[in-house]
């Protein structure tokens, strides 16, 4: 039980720690955010915790195909708070990501890697 008190006090802390960047600086917030710490702490609490090797690397082979779809996020949102307000940004870009998961998962079906 200490054990997963302590995993979601240190998972909580990154989370915080990059919201307290953000505040502070743009671009060191975005930077901090966009350094992978929830995969790395994965991986780390993964091997921690003795899970065998396949699924260590399948963790992060996975986690590389899932960012992808999500990166026209990024630039679509910012275009979108300015005219809709955040909720409504936030929410078509829930939708976008959706979409552009759904369209990269049937592309990459055809070369054989299965993300759903």
């Amino acid at each position: 039980m200490l054990w997963i008190v302590t995993k979601y006090i240190i998972t909580a802390g990154v989370v915080v720690l990059v919201s307290e960047f953000a505040k502070r600086s743009d671009k060191l917030g975005a930077l901090v955010a966009a350094l992978p710490m929830v995969t790395i702490l994965t991986l780390v609490w993964l091997h921690v915790e003795k899970q065998p090797a396949a699924k260590v690397t399948n963790h992060a082979f996975y986690t590389f195909w899932y960012v992808v779809p999500t990166l026209p996020m990024f630039l679509v949102f910012p275009m979108l708070y300015s005219r809709l307000g955040f909720w409504p940004a936030l929410a078509a870009c829930v939708v976008l990501t959706v979409v552009c998961f759904a369209m990269f998962a049937a592309l990459l079906e055809r070369f054989g890697i299965e993300l759903i």
